[in-house]
């Protein structure tokens, strides 16, 4: 029998004792010098400099973290040229060792479902894109999650249902309450179900959650609600989380939870405190080390 998701996803944190998730958001004004001749290149030119950002990258984190996250959004904006670039990092990453979260926040009905899920979930040529795991937007209904679930049986990839986000405006929606029960709690709820359905030998699932780091008290919560599922959890760095503020995302024994970082890590050579690496690569390693240690000493990440 494969292992599902949520197994691959738990041996992997363990292997490399880490529970960072690195994000793959390039954007033009932000590269570092020598990536771009132009601050206004073409659509091909920036596409071949997020591609080779980005794998960039990958070797500096590939033995320090289980996970990446390409934010689709960033290459899509430059067309084909950004396509192909996403799929050269989608690759890259994978034969790298890494499992692959593919934010694309992606869903609709029936068949235009299936046609999402197939696109996006199944590594190698299983799928168009090669990504180990997607997230997905539950707002059309439990019927629209159904096709994405259906893959993940088929090719043992993942979900990560977007329960909690990190944005201010998140609670628009998020926190109404119907019967006494926020949105957020009813898709937790939904998440919790298909997790436990398919639960694996290391007791999680392949049907996870995105929880913001920007609301610890929501955190704590909806991880009591779903103990068999993985949380992406947002927010930390740039949006303003730190360590202290997702203690409650991990289970005991340090699993249950990857923490995100985009901006904090692959603009470290921006920052002042990692501005001194005359190397930006350095910058990217020095930040993410930090990071890792971070976590483990506010909380049970491995």
């Amino acid at each position: 029998m494969s292992e599902n998701f949520g197994d691959r996803l738990a041996q992997t944190v363990r292997a490399k004792r880490s529970t960072v998730c690195v994000g793959l958001d390039p954007r033009v004004a932000s590269l570092p010098n020598g990536l771009l001749e132009s601050m206004k290149p073409s659509q091909a030119q920036a596409a071949d400099a997020y591609r080779r950002f980005s794998c960039a990258i990958i070797d500096v984190v590939a033995d320090l973290v289980p996970i990446v996250k390409p934010q689709v959004a960033f290459f899509e904006q430059l067309g084909a040229p950004g396509m192909q670039a996403l799929a050269d990092t989608i690759k890259y990453a994978v034969d790298r060792g890494l499992l692959v979260i593919a934010d694309a926040k992606r869903n609709d009905i029936g068949t235009t479902a299936e046609a999402y899920a197939a696109a996006f979930l199944g590594r190698g040529e299983q799928s168009a894109w090669g990504s180990d795991s997607v997230t997905v937007s539950p707002y059309l209904g439990d019927d629209s999650l159904q096709p994405f679930v259906d893959r993940c049986k088929a090719t043992d990839s993942g979900l990560f249902v977007l329960v909690k986000t990190s944005n201010p405006g998140s609670g628009f929606i998020q926190d109404l309450k119907i019967d006494s029960q926020s949105i957020s709690q009813r898709i937790a709820n939904w998440v919790q179900n298909e997790s436990k359905s398919q639960i694996g030998t290391s007791g999680y699932g392949p049907i996870g959650a995105v929880v913001g780091a920007t609301y610890p008290e929501e955190l704590e919560e909806l991880r009591a609600r779903m103990p068999n599922a993985w949380l992406l959890i947002p927010g930390y760095g740039a949006q303003g989380g730190g360590a202290k503020d997702v203690v409650a995302a991990f289970q005991k024994d340090g699993l249950g939870a990857v923490v995100n970082n985009s901006r904090g890590i692959i603009f470290a050579h921006a920052s002042a405190k990692y501005r001194h690496h005359a190397d930006w690569q350095r910058a990217v390693e020095a930040a993410t080390r930090d990071m890792i240690d971070d976590l483990r000493a506010e909380s049970p990440a491995l």
